[in-house]
């Protein structure tokens, strides 16, 4: 079974989201009986409505079930050396010498606005075990972008 890389904070909002669509669980069997109530199944769009939420849920919760069994908590402050690994935070330079900071992350916690990317982004992929003042070459869809590592941080 393949471990999932995570940092502690994202597996404590898998946890959260969890215990959340659980917690809807109940609200959802009484909104199919609510609608059950009402008679003819085959044109009530409320139960048809709360059976498909009812499968949304348990799809969610199955699917967040599997991350969280499978979770490898990484913490980047016990973390040290000199190649860009998972929870590091990098900081790249661009084609006109401007600086970008990105940390490596789940999948879960990216969130490019906030300069969490994915390992399994191109970027992501491109970056990974690469050493400081290394250049690197990513194929994006607007095309190549080159990018010269100038820092690598573990905090």
């Amino acid at each position: 079974m393949e471990k999932v890389p995570m940092l502690a904070e994202g597996y404590e909002k898998l946890t959260a989201d969890l215990k959340a669509l659980r917690a809807e669980r109940p609200l959802i069997v009484d909104a199919i009986e609510e609608a059950r109530a009402h008679g003819d199944l085959s044109e009530n769009a409320e139960y048809h409505a709360a059976k498909e939420r009812q499968g949304q849920v348990e799809a969610q919760i199955a699917e967040i079930e599997d991350k969280v069994t499978r979770a490898q908590i990484i913490d980047p402050s016990t973390l040290s050396g000199d190649r860009v690994i998972f929870g590091a935070t990098v900081t790249l330079l661009d084609e006109d010498d401007k600086p970008i900071k990105y940390q490596i992350v789940g999948q879960t916690e990216a969130d490019a606005s906030k300069g969490r990317i994915s390992y399994n982004s191109p970027i992501g992929r491109a970056l990974i075990g690469k050493q400081l003042e290394e250049e690197v070459e990513v194929t994006v869809p607007s095309g190549d972008k080159f990018y010269l590592i100038d820092k690598i941080e573990f905090i």
